[in-house]
């Protein structure tokens, strides 16, 4: 008898889902899709044949975990669209902790979440602009929920999933649910307090805030103390030189 459960939450008004079997990606998928879908949609893959991460990496779904993706027109600047993901961290690990013990997890800047120091979900951004505003924007989510990916080696963050780390088991179709509800309330919150209400609850739950971390680009290395996220999102640093605020990059620790 299967012990999933319900969070006991509805699926959000005003946003669609679309189910399949399998796709070369969610991503992909959104993208096709995009002109033909009238409000936002989360798309989900019991099976993604070409998942991907960030920086064109591979993404391995094993079955059971899962793979979905947001896609929506919102009002928003480039820079506010490449924000949307700490909306997504904080919907994830509220999601998460549903399941788990709140206490093990834990947001890695930019873009992922952690269970007991390993990497459990990842979140992908994609956008497509003409102007002043995105077009389009997509979020990509993968959760291990019941396997971590055997094919990821030498990670700097060990995958982990969900139902190894001691969690409770749950459909990808059940946390679906439980994911696009706890989204659209980020969006209510983005919606009626600004980012600076997001960017808060994202730093409580930040790991290795205050502590010594490296942040990695294709240019260059630089460690220093996990000072803050300002208000734009990007990572700052206090180091020998004085504070550094970095946009993107690979962080260690």
């Amino acid at each position: 008898m299967s012990t999933d459960r319900s969070p006991g939450g509805h699926w959000p008004e005003g946003y669609d889902r679309l189910i399949l079997d399998e796709v070369d990606s969610t991503m992909a998928e959104a993208a096709r899709r995009v002109g033909l879908l009238d409000r936002p949609t989360w798309i989900m893959a019991r099976r993604q044949t070409a998942g991907k991460g960030r920086q064109g990496r591979p993404w391995s779904d094993p079955p059971g975990n899962l793979a979905a993706t947001l896609i929506f027109r919102p009002e928003a600047t480039p820079a506010e669209a490449a924000r949307r993901s700490f909306l997504a961290a904080n919907a994830l690990l509220e999601s998460l902790a549903i399941y788990t013990d709140r206490g093990g997890l834990a947001q890695k800047w930019p873009n992922d979440v952690l269970l007991n120091g390993g990497k459990v979900a990842g979140i992908l951004l994609e956008s497509s602009s003409g102007g002043a505003f995105v077009n389009w924007l997509s979020i990509g989510v993968g959760v291990n929920l019941r396997h971590p990916p055997a094919a990821v080696k030498d990670a700097t963050f060990r995958p982990v999933s969900l139902l190894d780390e001691g969690g409770e088991p749950v459909a990808p179709e059940v946390f679906l649910t439980t994911l696009a509800s706890a989204y659209a309330t980020q969006e209510r919150k983005l919606s009626q307090f600004g980012f600076g209400r997001i960017r808060a609850d994202w730093l409580r739950h930040a790991a290795k805030l205050g502590e010594e971390i490296t942040a990695r680009t294709p240019r260059e290395e630089v460690t220093g103390l996990f000072d803050t996220v300002d208000e734009d999102g990007n990572l700052v640093l206090i180091t020998a030189t004085g504070p550094r605020r970095i946009a993107a990059a690979d962080v260690y620790f």
